[in-house]
């Protein structure tokens, strides 16, 4: 490849724009947008799965030292060029038009995305959803998902189901919601909700974030169904740093031989793939061995990182895995349900029976890793002139049987929506999306359920986390430097 050829040169240019430190007092020098830029195309060109969709990332774009140098002083910010060198392309789902590439994204500190990945944030406890009002799209309303305990919105009695419409005395919309609530205190103003109407209650709450270490293993219970025990997790994010407590969890209801299994991943935006196999190794526990999910790099990197992700018997930790050898598991969804949680689905439906429950989930099969700029993109040794770091989507996830580029998500079986003026208590047998499950479990008939106003959400709470609705992928690429620099 052509391009390899002048590899040599660039990097001895990158080491000397990289690696100045102040001769005085060994302070390093803060990087020019020219060396994050450097960065960026390098670890696009490396690692991107639509690689070969971006004629700017070819192996053979640039014939010499000085072409590659303008090109990238081409571009104003890391944002400019990080954008610019993102596929493009589209598909078409039904009606709407979907970008290929939604999730690969940026971040200017890489400190506050690996605590993000540790389920580790400023949050006041407030887990929310953002909808346009019925009768007004422009204004929106937030109601309250769940609240985490031991924070501020605990302590306020804050609970699940209340309706807000105002930051700081301030009619949130589609423009503002945003700024509103980026402060780490602002005062919300409470509402009520019935159906069409949003009318404010004269209350209000103020509430402060502080940084927070969230389980996301929210609930779990058995349920006497019919008189056989079925077991309930609520589950809000795959963070490794949990698996434990998921695994205590399953083997909580292993120890109530449970007959069934009610999932609920309906606020679930995802994290890390070690996670979402084990976690569907803990459901089944019959399959070990086999395979879960097959990775496509691009066509570079395939043949060193493209792994075949088997069902195990093991978490991170070398623990044993608390199986419950279910041969059919209920899930719960919304359109936040996004990327592992789509992940376990997809990885399951072609072993066991996957009943979805609730809404259409978000449509996401692609992971990332992150890049750091170091010399194999690696942690170790990053410039320390920035904290730029970059998560570009490296493969993309097909189950066993072949199934991927869901981009529209996963259709339930039995659809029902989640109903803004009375969601019902979590975990609660009445609660909608729950009853549901629990009566096909019963035989009872089941209808799909959306006679509730159709309102668009536009976002959530966790919006703000720079891990927000994306899969990780757990890969060691600190021996890249090899395949590409030589």
């Amino acid at each position: 490849m052509k391009y390899l050829k002048h590899f040599t040169l660039l990097l001895l240019f990158g080491s000397i724009l990289t690696s100045c430190f102040d001769d005085n007092d060994d302070v390093p020098s803060v990087a020019s947008t020219l060396d994050i830029n450097d960065f960026i195309w390098k670890g696009m060109n490396a690692f991107y799965v639509y690689k070969a969709d971006v004629t700017d990332l070819a192996n053979d774009r640039f014939s010499n030292n000085q072409e590659y140098t303008d090109f990238l002083n081409g571009f104003s910010s890391p944002e400019a060029i990080f954008q610019g060198l993102r596929t493009q392309e589209t598909v078409t789902v039904g009606s709407e038009q979907i970008k290929v590439d939604e999730f690969s994204f940026l971040v200017d500190d890489y400190v506050a995305l690996e605590q993000a990945f540790d389920g580790i944030t400023r949050n006041n406890g407030m887990e929310f959803g953002l909808v346009r009002y019925p009768n007004d799209a422009s204004n929106v309303f937030g109601y309250v998902r769940y609240v985490l305990p031991g924070t501020d919105a605990e302590t306020k009695g804050i609970q699940r189901g209340n309706i807000f419409n105002t930051i700081d005395g301030t009619q949130i919309t589609d423009q503002n919601f945003s700024q509103l609530l980026d402060p780490d205190t602002y005062t919300i103003g409470l509402a009520t909700f019935d159906g069409n109407d949003v009318t404010p209650t004269g209350s209000s709450v103020s509430l402060t974030k502080v940084q927070y270490t969230e389980n996301p293993v929210f609930i779990t219970k058995t349920i006497d169904v019919g008189g056989n025990p079925v077991g309930y997790i609520m589950y809000n994010g795959f963070t490794a740093d949990f698996d434990t407590q998921l695994n205590d969890a399953f083997g909580q209801l292993a120890s109530a031989n449970v007959s069934d299994l009610i999932l609920d991943l309906r606020y679930n935006g995802g994290g890390s793939v070690t996670s979402a196999i084990d976690l569907s190794s803990m459901i089944t526990g019959q399959f070990n061995g086999q395979v879960f999910s097959v990775e496509e790099w691009n066509e570079d990197r395939q043949e060193q990182f493209g792994d075949t992700n088997l069902f195990d018997s093991q978490i991170r930790t070398g623990a044993g895995i608390n199986s419950l050898n279910l041969t059919r598991v209920y899930v719960l969804t919304t359109r936040s349900s996004a990327s592992a949680s789509e992940l376990v689905i997809n990885g399951l439906d072609p072993y066991i029976n996957v009943i979805q429950v609730g809404s259409t989930s978000r449509g996401k099969f692609q992971a990332s890793v992150t890049l750091y700029d170091s010399d194999n993109f690696a942690r170790n040794g990053a410039n320390p002139g920035h904290t730029y770091a970059m998560q570009p989507l490296v493969l993309r996830s097909l189950n066993s049987a072949g199934v991927t580029d869901y981009f529209g998500g996963f259709v339930p079986e039995i659809e029902i929506s989640e109903d803004f003026s009375n969601l019902g208590t979590l975990g609660d047998p009445n609660e909608p999306l729950l009853k549901a499950a629990i009566d096909n479990i019963l035989g009872n008939r089941v209808t799909s359920k959306n006679n509730n106003i159709e309102l668009e959400i536009l976002g959530e709470s966790k919006m703000r986390a720079p891990n927000y609705q994306r899969m990780y992928k757990d890969t060691d690429i600190s021996n890249v430097e090899k395949l590409i620099f030589q």
